[in-house]
């Protein structure tokens, strides 16, 4: 007995020292780090995913975003937040990285790194590593006044292709109480879930960009500018007041 409580500590040490860093932030660029996790309801493998991003829900140099797929919704259960739209858009990220097979947990790091959402040492060195990358060449700001948006962005290189300028409305937290599938009777606290995911116009990058949005309700809104078909996001605001 002492010999197996021992080999617990060791194999939940690591764990429980990765969770407690990644509530604090990096040191690095001033732009957030965008992690977006694939996750469901209905997956038995997500709850230690979604706890993670919880915990990065604390941090002010990350913008952590749950995505809820729908294709486990046929065992039993049916997501209450998942949508198609965020199962395609993470089958695009498939595609864009050669990749013929989707999973949960998976999380995107600024688009360009994947992950399994249950290794957080492993998410803690992506976030790091692009922590330390250089200052993004787009300054992007993003004002919210009563239902409406105002986006500014400049760039300091002209893009060779258009850039994705895209909405996303996100609901801060919600716990729900799951009465079947892979986990049924528990109830679990999801974070930072996104409710909604919008592409507005393409923007050229020749000049700046100034456009308006609406953005009505009391969700948070984060704008994402990013290189088409599902390449690296370049820049990402959470909208202030």
């Amino acid at each position: 007995m002492r010999i197996t409580s021992l080999l617990k500590i060791r194999l939940l040490a690591p764990l429980a020292l990765a969770l407690a860093v990644l509530a604090g932030p990096d040191s690095g660029r001033a732009d957030p780090v965008v992690v977006e996790l694939f996750t469901s309801q209905g997956c038995s493998s997500c709850p230690p995913a979604d706890q993670l991003l919880r915990k990065l829900a604390k941090r002010d140099d990350v913008i952590p975003l749950a995505l809820h797929v729908d294709y486990w919704d046929y065992i039993g259960w049916k997501d209450t937040f998942g949508q198609r739209k965020f199962t395609a858009r993470q089958k695009g990220y498939a595609r864009a990285a050669g990749k013929r097979m989707v999973y949960t947990p998976q999380m995107v790091i600024d688009g360009k790194d994947h992950v399994e959402g249950t290794r957080p040492g492993k998410l803690l060195h992506l976030i790091r590593r692009h922590k330390a990358e250089a200052d993004s060449d787009i300054d992007l700001s993003v004002r919210r006044t009563g239902d409406r948006i105002r986006i500014d962005a400049k760039a300091a290189k002209r893009y060779e292709v258009p850039l994705w300028v895209q909405v996303v409305r996100v609901k801060p937290e919600a716990t729900v109480e799951i009465r079947r599938g892979e986990n049924a009777g528990k109830k679990i606290t999801y974070s930072n879930i996104v409710t909604d995911w919008r592409r507005l116009d393409p923007w050229d990058t020749r000049a700046p960009l100034a456009i308006e949005a609406e953005a009505g309700g009391d969700e948070d809104v984060v704008v994402i500018i990013q290189r088409p078909e599902f390449g690296p996001i370049l820049a990402a605001a959470k909208a202030s007041e």
